[in-house]
C-alpha cells in the first residue's frame, strides 16, 4: 500500500541527502551514465553547495563495451569543477549476458588493446589495486581502500519502481538508523549506499532533468526518436542482462561503436542479427514440446554450456517452484516456465528474472491463497458457496497475475 503526502517526492529526496551530508564526512556520487544517477548527481551538487562542501567525489567504474554518448557525457562530468573525479578504467570481470559460450568479459585487457571499444582517459585510474575483479565486489574494495576508517556512502540512483526486487529491498528493513533506502558495504567502517530517489517515477526523473535544464546523455535522445518506449530505456554496459534489447539498436544509433562492440563482444552480433528472439521466450510454444517445462529442459540441456550453471539453473528452479506453491496444471505453470526460459536465453545466472517473478504482487497473492491466507476467509462462507464456486475463485487467484 502506498501512502501519499504533502511532501513532493523532490523536496523528500533534497532532505534525505541534507541529511547524509549530516552523517557522512564522505560523501560519492556513484554513476553509469544514466538519468537517475544524473539526477542524484545534480540533488548532490545542490546541497553540497548549500553546505559548503564542494567539489564533491563522483565515481564511475568504465566497462568499456559502453555507449559512446555515456563516454561523451561522463567526460564532461569528470571534467567539471565541482567535482573530484573517480574514473576507473582497470582490468575487471563483467558477466557476458550476449553469449552462451563465453560467460565473461574481460574488460580493459591489454591482450586485447587494439579492440577496445574506446579509449582510455588520461585523468582515469587504470591499475587496479582492490583485490577485487568482478563488478559488483568493487564497489565495497574501493571505498574500504580510498575511504579505509572513514564513515562514507555512495549515493546511487536506484528506483523501486524499475522490478518487484528493489521495491521490497527498499521498504522492508533498517540500514543505517532510520533508513531503509540503502545497503550496508561494512558496517564496522560505517560505510553504506543509500539511494534516496528511490521512491521516484521515470516521469520525476525527466521532470526534473527537464525543468532544472540539467546536462544528460544524449544517448536517451537518439533512443526516443527510434521508438523505444521512454520507461524502457536503459544505459548500461551494452552486454549486461537488461541492456541486451539495445544491443539490436546500436548499429543504427551508433554505427562506429557498433563495430568495435561485434568484434570485442562474442554474441552481440548473433543478437543482432534474430534480434529479440534470441534472449526472450518464444510467444507460442514451439510445436515439437508438449509443454513449456519440457522446452525449458532442452533448452537448458542444449544451450547451457557449462554443468555448474545448468545445475545452478535446476536447483533455482526447483526452489522457485516449491516455494510459489505452483502445481501441475495450475494457469500460472506457464508463465514460470517462461521465465525460466527468459532465464536461459539472457544467461541470466544471478537469477534476476526469477527472482522478480518470486515477488511479483500477483504471484504472492497465488501463494498467499496455497499457504491458507485467502482459504482462511473463504471458510467463513463456504456454507453459502458450492464447490464449483469455490473452484472458480481458486482459480480467479491464480489468473489474476495475468
Amino acid at each position: 500500500m502506498r501512502y501519499y503526502k504533502k511532501e513532493t517526492v523532490l523536496d523528500a529526496a533534497l532532505n534525505r541527502i541534507r541529511y547524509l551530508f549530516d552523517e557522512f564526512p564522505v560523501i560519492i556520487v556513484s554513476m553509469s551514465g544514466g538519468k537517475d544517477s544524473t539526477v542524484c548527481l545534480e540533488l548532490c551538487l545542490s546541497i553540497a553547495k548549500e553546505k559548503n562542501r564542494l567539489p564533491i567525489h563522483v565515481m564511475w567504474i568504465d566497462q568499456e563495451a559502453e555507449w559512446q554518448g555515456t563516454v561523451n557525457y561522463m567526460t564532461e562530468v569528470m571534467g567539471r569543477q565541482d567535482v573530484i573525479p573517480m574514473w576507473y578504467q582497470m582490468p575487471m570481470v563483467i558477466t557476458n549476458n550476449a553469449s552462451s559460450y563465453d560467460r565473461y568479459a574481460y574488460c580493459w585487457d591489454e591482450k586485447n588493446k587494439d579492440k577496445w571499444i574506446h579509449p582510455k582517459n588520461d585523468i582515469s585510474i587504470k591499475v587496479n589495486t582492490y583485490g577485487k575483479d568482478r563488478f559488483h565486489d568493487l564497489f565495497a574494495a574501493i571505498m574500504q581502500k580510498e575511504f579505509k576508517n572513514k564513515k562514507a556512502c555512495y549515493i546511487s540512483g536506484v528506483r523501486a519502481e524499475e522490478n518487484p526486487k528493489r521495491a521490497m529491498v527498499l521498504t522492508r528493513g533498517v540500514t543505517y538508523k532510520w533508513i531503509t533506502w540503502g545497503k550496508v558495504l561494512n558496517k564496522r567502517q560505517n560505510q553504506y549506499t543509500f539511494y534516496p530517489i528511490y521512491d521516484w517515477s521515470y516521469t520525476d526523473v525527466w521532470k526534473y532533468i527537464e525543468s532544472t535544464g540539467s546536462k544528460y546523455n544524449k544517448v536517451y535522445d537518439q533512443m526516443f526518436r527510434f521508438g523505444i518506449p521512454v520507461n524502457g530505456m536503459r544505459i548500461s554496459n551494452l552486454h549486461h542482462e537488461t541492456a541486451l534489447k539495445h544491443l539490436t539498436e546500436v548499429q543504427e544509433i551508433e554505427p562506429e561503436t557498433w563495430v568495435k562492440l561485434q568484434n570485442r563482444i562474442n554474441g552481440a552480433n548473433t543478437i543482432k542479427q534474430i534480434k529479440s528472439k534470441s534472449f526472450t521466450c518464444p510467444t507460442t510454444l514451439p510445436k515439437a514440446f508438449e509443454s513449456w517445462k519440457e522446452y525449458a529442459y532442452y533448452l537448458a540441456e542444449n544451450i547451457i554450456q557449462e554443468d555448474e550453471y545448468r545445475k545452478k539453473w535446476e536447483k533455482q528452479i526447483q526452489y522457485d517452484y516449491k516455494f510459489s506453491f505452483i502445481e501441475k496444471g495450475d494457469s500460472i505453470e506457464s508463465d514460470f516456465w517462461k521465465v525460466a526460459i527468459n532465464t536461459i536465453l539472457s544467461s541470466d545466472w544471478d537469477f534476476t528474472k526469477m527472482q522478480n517473478f518470486r515477488l511479483n504482487q500477483h504471484v504472492n497473492a497465488f501463494r498467499q491463497f496455497h499457504r491458507g491466507i485467502y482459504k482462511q476467509e473463504m471458510v467463513k462462507y463456504s456454507k453459502y458457496l458450492t464447490q464449483e464456486q469455490i473452484k472458480t475463485i481458486k482459480r480467479g487467484i491464480s489468473e489474476n497475475h495475468r
